[in-house]
């Protein structure tokens, strides 16, 4: 098993029964298709969310663990292998930050959190 999911990009932690996650669960997909560095890992249902290839499952909790997971959603920016910065809960400016995308999550409530 891998420590670090992506060497530079992005993991967001989440999981279906996470009220937050599945919230924001259309913008975790929106993510997944405009950046090709964006990893998603489900601690409870690899299928979640739907239609996302690039889902790495952690019903073990083994990367979660590693990377000192306490709450979902947590967003993660790795910069050569090691973390530069996380956001945790939804926080619509945090995850604009990390992603760069200036119109994230604006039908959204501002903070939800994990």
């Amino acid at each position: 098993m891998e420590t670090v999911l992506i060497t530079d990009g992005l993991a967001v932690f989440a999981k279906r029964a996470c009220p937050a996650c599945t919230l924001i669960e259309p913008l975790m997909r929106d993510v997944a298709g405009r950046l090709p560095h964006f990893r998603i890992v489900s601690q409870d249902d690899p299928r979640f969310p739907a239609g996302v290839e690039r889902v790495v499952d952690d019903r073990e909790l083994d990367h979660s663990y590693l990377n000192n997971i306490e709450f979902t959603p947590t967003l993660i920016r790795f910069e050569a292998g090691r973390e530069a910065e996380r956001v945790v809960g939804w926080d619509r400016d945090g995850w604009r930050r990390l992603t760069g995308i200036a119109d994230l999550g604006a039908a959204l409530p501002a903070f939800q959190p994990g």
